[in-house]
């Protein structure tokens, strides 16, 4: 009887996952890790692997015996060594299209909430205060804004979808993407020393990479327009966050709306935590219950594939599926 291990969830229980796979003889074991020495034990004989934030690293995969598959829940995939995955020839699968709608609305939520002081003037009201809680300066109009897009992907395009009834300008800076789809959005397709020169209002929704980690750092910030408000619904870490805290105290970026960090969760001392000019999420734009359950069932439904010998889609390390 082959085995699916979950290496740990955030759900209350695996219900969803249980019942697409023991109908079809598929035995579920789950655990709740955080290090390689309590990985390998659950995985070492899995036929299949499905991890949401547990270090599957190269450690770990040289250790899987029959894994026919790495899936990961969510759209990223920077907990997993892909490489590793590479060379023992596991596809590694992400669930790519499950949270763009949540994510985006969550995006125009937190540029709206910075650009029109929501957070401010309600905590204001409940101080059982009247007026206005920041100077008038700060009350922007979006349309008056140029929002620099970092990464045109699914999620970065319905951000400049949802930004474009507000006729603001609309920056982009994403390599990947050809100047005319970028362009055909209605949105101007620029160099990143452009976009951070320019951009009121930067946004970012690129994966973690090599190439990204760090993208703002003290260097990058300081070329940022002093008033600047900086966004991150992406990974936690596209920005260096002792240098993004530093902009902030200085005064140079007018304020942040993270839904990521790095680290995560954000320490209990730090000043993200109650900076007057920051909003902090823990995780969570891409939750709705919609959301959340078409990644589980397509996490799982990835799994039953590979374990039936199909072709799988959303494989994010080149590794063609074959039955093992």
């Amino acid at each position: 009887m082959p085995t699916v291990a979950i290496t740990d969830y955030t759900f209350p229980a695996l219900d969803i996952e249980e019942a697409a796979l023991q109908p079809l003889g598929i035995t579920l074991r789950a655990g709740q890790c955080k290090t390689a020495d309590t990985l390998i034990p659950l995985v070492r004989d899995a036929d299949a692997v499905i991890t949401q934030f547990a270090p599957v690293n190269a450690e770990v995969i040289g250790q899987m015996q029959q894994a026919k598959v790495i899936v990961r829940y969510g759209i990223g995939v920077d907990n997993v060594d892909l490489a590793a995955a590479r060379e023992r020839g596991i596809p590694v699968c992400n669930v790519p299209d499950y949270c763009i709608d949540e994510v985006a609305d969550h995006t125009l939520a937190f540029i709206l909430a910075m650009t029109r002081q929501v957070v401010p003037n309600t905590l204001h009201l409940r101080d059982g205060k009247w007026g206005l809680a920041t100077a008038l300066t700060e009350m922007r109009t979006l349309r008056d804004q140029t929002v620099g897009v970092v990464g045109f992907g699914r999620i970065g395009r319905a951000v400049a979808a949802r930004l474009s009834p507000f006729q603001c300008r609309r920056l982009v800076f994403d390599p990947l993407t050809d100047r005319k789809t970028i362009q055909t959005a209605g949105c101007e397709a620029v160099a990143l020393d452009q976009l951070l020169a320019e951009s009121d209002i930067i946004t970012l929704h690129c994966p973690s990479t090599a190439q990204t980690r760090k993208l703002l750092n003290a260097d990058s910030l300081a070329r940022l327009k002093r008033g600047a408000i900086v966004v991150n619904l992406a990974r936690g870490d596209l920005i260096d966050t002792p240098a993004l805290i530093e902009a902030l105290q200085s005064g140079h970026l007018a304020g942040a709306a993270i839904d990521v960090c790095d680290p995560e969760p954000i320490p209990a001392g730090s000043p993200l935590r109650s900076m007057p000019n920051v909003i902090a999420a823990a995780h969570i734009a891409s939750a709705s219950p919609k959301a959340v359950r078409k990644l589980r069932e397509t996490a799982a439904q990835l799994a039953a594939m590979a374990l039936r010998g199909n072709p799988l889609p959303n494989v994010v390390n080149g590794v063609a599926s074959v039955f093992r």
